[in-house]
């Protein structure tokens, strides 16, 4: 069980990513409507495969910080000021699109796995493990994204 003074961080966590998520969500909507050339198709699948998995993220993540009696953000002021990631901007290419991506599954990634350490060091296993089973899934993404750009994984 989540202990009372750690739930707070716990739901921190959570909402950090509640608020990466929902930019993200809108991002890859962008992107997928406004991804132009010879990848258009290719693109243009994997953004609403991306946005689709990212749906599923957001309404987790919040059905979470209520089973643990916090409070989930909710508006979209808030989720863009809460977020580490930026919002997307138009007229990029394709590849600009996926490099900026790629680097906003780093930060995503980077900060989950700082959500794993809070979530377990509260004996929150239940988060701990949601976090852990959504780093696989960006990791995989963003192989793929960096396989696209021509990037090695680090």
């Amino acid at each position: 069980m989540v202990q009372v003074q750690d739930k707070t961080q716990v739901v921190e966590a959570l909402n950090k990513q509640l608020a990466n998520n929902t930019v993200l969500w809108t991002k890859l909507h962008n992107y997928h409507w406004y991804v132009k050339g010879a990848n258009f198709f290719s693109l243009h699948v994997k953004f609403e495969e991306l946005y689709d998995a990212t749906a599923v993220y957001v309404d987790d993540l919040a059905e979470r910080i209520l089973a643990i009696g916090g409070a989930p953000i909710a508006k979209q002021t808030e989720a863009i000021e809460e977020a580490s990631v930026e919002e997307g901007e138009y007229g990029l290419d394709a590849p600009a699109m996926v490099k900026q991506l790629s680097e906003d599954f780093d930060v995503l990634i980077a900060e989950m796995h700082q959500g794993v350490k809070v979530a377990e060091e509260a004996g929150d296993d239940s988060t701990a493990d949601m976090f852990i089973g959504m780093i696989t899934d960006v990791e995989k993404n963003n192989w793929m994204l960096k396989s696209y750009l021509g990037n090695e994984v680090e």
